[in-house]
């Protein structure tokens, strides 16, 4: 099965891993300005960010950076990649089911921004 993300051909493998990935490490916040959701992961993780460059058109890769000892990529997804991309595929998912805690910091995220 194939699903259109933003214009991107999404296979349901690719949906999971995405959506899996943003449940596990990322968080769901803003600037102040406007919402962003941010994956921040070890460098060692470089092929996977680059799958999610590839699902998500418009994303961005920060990095690498090293603090603290810590070698890191930060990836972000705001603005039309979101609103197009990754809002979407969240709102389709039994967030609440999956997990609580991601559920309501998504959700938190959405009233905060109005989306």
């Amino acid at each position: 099965m194939t699903v259109k993300q933003g214009g991107t051909a999404v296979n349901a493998f690719e949906q999971g891993l995405l959506v899996g990935v943003l449940i596990g490490e990322g968080h769901f916040g803003g600037d102040g300005k406007q919402p962003q959701v941010t994956l921040r992961m070890h460098t060692r993780h470089q092929r996977l960010f680059e799958t999610l460059l590839r699902l998500c058109p418009g994303s961005k890769l920060y990095g690498p950076y090293a603090h603290g000892g810590r070698q890191y990529f930060q990836w972000m997804a705001r603005g039309q990649v979101l609103r197009e991309t990754v809002l979407p595929l969240l709102d389709s998912l039994p967030l609440e089911e999956l997990d609580e805690h991601v559920h309501e910091r998504y959700q938190d995220m959405k009233t905060r921004y109005g989306l």
